[in-house]
């Protein structure tokens, strides 16, 4: 009786598998709506301060694209999320000692690439265009704790920052299960402001569901 339910179980699992298999090759030739929402394990890189030094932070992806088929193999994506940036660093200023927790909050727009090898797997890479809209402080030095919320009227702060991204999405029907990876290649301000100066890099990981 046990093996007969093993076997009857594993017919179920197949056939799901398999009408989803169907469905997605189906469903690549068909210009889909899709909203996602997850988590981004975001630092920075190229940094320069006096002595900064920065670890990784956590913070929320969610937001809506767009996949527009050319063909059954290729498609674009285009996309807007609001995306939670930062990192929790230390460094000197000045010669004095300090702590920061920092959480920038972006509108994120990438302009991807599909390449849909299988109707499962979605390979995705392209520019990204990030606009700050502010970013929340928290420091910590010898004479206490202090937190800063910017609204950015600084022209010395870019606000306007490109990228690049790329990743894979796994297409379990109307289920997708993203992964990303993006990298600034512009640095936060210009020469001779805001210190610390660097660039984001961040890897992410989303549910989402298409329409």
């Amino acid at each position: 009786m046990k093996k007969v339910s093993l076997i009857v179980l594993l017919a179920l699992v197949l056939q799901s598998v398999i009408y989803g298999q169907a469905s997605n090759e189906d469903i690549r030739t068909r210009m889909t709506l899709g909203l996602r929402v997850g988590a981004n394990l975001s630092n920075v890189y190229d940094e320069s301060g006096e002595e900064f030094v920065a670890d990784p932070k956590i913070g929320l992806v969610a937001g809506g694209y767009l996949s527009i088929p050319i063909g059954k193999f290729l498609g674009v994506q285009p996309g807007v999320y609001y995306s939670q940036k930062g990192f929790e660093g230390f460094g000197k200023l000045l010669g004095s000692p300090y702590e920061v927790k920092r959480t920038s909050s972006f509108l994120d727009v990438p302009l991807l690439l599909e390449i849909k090898p299988v109707g499962l797997i979605t390979i995705v890479a392209g520019p990204q265009f990030s606009y700050l809209l502010k970013q929340k402080d928290e420091f910590k030095t010898d004479l206490g704790t202090v937190e800063q919320v910017e609204e950015f009227e600084n022209d010395d702060i870019r606000k306007n920052i490109m990228g690049i991204t790329g990743g894979v999405d796994v297409n379990l029907n109307n289920l997708v299960i993203g992964v990303r990876a993006a990298w600034d290649v512009q640095k936060n301000g210009k020469d001779g402001a805001s210190t610390p100066r660097y660039k984001n890099v961040l890897y992410q990981a989303t549910l989402g569901f298409r329409f």
